[in-house]
């Protein structure tokens, strides 16, 4: 089987496709409605109700379970909530100081291959983080985007230490997509010791901010969608502050 990094990652819609519609959500979202309100808008963007969109938000501190999530990698299970995803992919940390972005596209205008699209949404989250210089790079055997960590210790088998940076559990429902991307930027990282990441013990979690950038989230926002124009097409911000109006 073909190696993801070996996937041709072009995601442009189809000729005359209108742009992506792109939002910048206030504030904490809470997670019930991030879900309630991606559920309907997928289901109107594949009946033809509604336009594509990019959906930025950040989270109070949680945790959510993925479709793979092994029960024992919820270390402590009471720090915060703990919501059942329904996406791919195993137990992650949301909370402030952490970009999501939730990608509703329709495969069908694109390309009707998933992993060619998780292939996609990793060449669209490498790009961002090269605006700033960080080098992100991708795993075969585990999804998400790692950096290499030269000040830390090796790994036992003399390999260089790395740490995750940014995570993708996606989920698709008649070729529309939601769910999508999470960057960290300056979250706390002492979060992520109540769950064991994606299933991931070997290695360890940064952000932008650990890394010694003093990056805003404004900053990164930016930088996302000029990468996510090279990679999908497109993309417009209509408004900042309705979506919880549907």
């Amino acid at each position: 089987m073909m190696q993801r990094s070996q996937i041709e990652t072009s995601f442009l819609p189809a000729v005359e496709s209108p742009p992506v519609e792109w939002r910048i959500e206030p504030g904490l979202t809470d997670y019930e409605h991030a879900l309630a309100f991606m559920e309907s808008r997928a289901a109107a963007i594949r009946d033809g109700a509604a336009s594509e969109l990019v959906w930025l938000v950040e989270h109070p501190p949680l945790y959510t379970a993925g479709t793979s999530a092994q029960p024992s990698d919820l270390v402590d299970p009471d720090r915060f909530p703990v919501f059942d995803a329904g996406r791919g992919g195993e137990y992650t940390y949301h909370g402030p100081g952490q970009r999501v972005a939730y990608v509703m596209l329709d495969l069908k205008r694109r390309r009707e291959d998933v992993r060619a699209f998780v292939a996609a949404l990793e060449a669209w989250i490498i790009d961002t983080l090269d605006r700033f210089n960080v080098r992100g790079e991708r795993r075969e055997d585990r999804v998400g985007v790692w950096v290499v960590r030269p000040d830390r210790p090796p790994m036992p088998d003399g390999t260089p230490a790395e740490d995750k940076i940014a995570a993708i559990g996606i989920r698709l429902r008649r070729w529309v997509s939601f769910h999508g991307i999470a960057i960290n930027v300056e979250p706390d990282l002492s979060h992520f010791s109540g769950i064991v990441p994606c299933g991931v013990t070997e290695h360890g979690v940064t952000s932008l901010v650990d890394l010694g950038l003093p990056v805003t989230m404004s900053d990164l926002d930016v930088a996302l969608k000029a990468s996510f124009e090279t990679v999908f097409g497109p993309a417009e911000i209509t408004r900042e502050a309705d979506s919880k109006a549907g």
